[in-house]
């Protein structure tokens, strides 16, 4: 039987899928009484998944009260630093750990991704790519560790994807990551990563000089 969540773990869970999907954005007010109304829950859940998101950094305090966080150039600097370390490592214990049923679920993820035209899809169908890569490493540490770096993305508005010469890098670049797990070749992977990583960080930099996101 299925687990029935807490009421703070779907309070918890209505915040993310809202920054998924652009009906919270960085900079938006947050107040208890209004998140009590939307999620039918009492204001005591609301105040735990509250201290949650804060302490994960998605919420922050200001003059007017609670709102969504906003991150300046340095803090999205920090957080490709700490993906580039977290999800190359990653990609290394895959290359380990990952077993063929899985690589062979990697490459369906992308095989799909050549037939997607519609962004929102393209960036749906990479974080399923992104997610599945995590698990193949099979540490439950550096995944729940992952996660909350995963969910502080979404602070950043519109995806790298969002760009269509950048899909067909991240498509390539996600090809030699597979190459490397089929191969079980730990350093390669991790090497692969870590430039996928950076490329997408040079394009989210492209895109704060050019006015479109953070």
């Amino acid at each position: 039987m299925k687990k029935t969540k807490s009421p703070r773990t779907q309070i918890y869970d209505f915040f993310i899928n809202s920054l998924e999907n652009s009906t919270l954005k960085p900079g938006d007010r947050i107040k208890e009484e209004d998140v009590a109304t939307k999620t039918g829950f009492s204001r005591t859940p609301v105040r735990e998944a509250l201290t949650l998101l804060a302490n994960e950094g998605l919420i922050e305090s200001s003059i007017d009260g609670l709102r969504i966080s906003v991150l300046d150039e340095n803090s999205v600097t920090q957080l490709y630093e700490m993906r580039e370390i977290l999800e190359g490592t990653a990609a290394a214990f895959a290359a380990v750990h990952a077993n063929e049923i899985e690589i062979h679920a990697l490459e369906e993820i992308i095989n799909k991704e050549k037939e997607l035209t519609n962004p929102a899809d393209i960036v749906q169908n990479n974080r399923v790519f992104h997610s599945m890569l995590f698990r193949c490493a099979h540490n439950k540490f550096l995944i729940k560790t992952i996660n909350e770096l995963t969910n502080t993305l979404l602070l950043l508005g519109k995806s790298t994807l969002s760009d269509e010469i950048r899909q067909k890098e991240a498509h390539d670049e996600h090809l030699k990551i597979i190459e490397a797990l089929k191969n079980h070749d730990k350093e390669s992977a991790q090497k692969f990563a870590k430039e996928h990583i950076k490329n997408a960080y040079k394009m989210r930099i492209k895109m704060f000089l050019q006015g479109k996101s953070i």
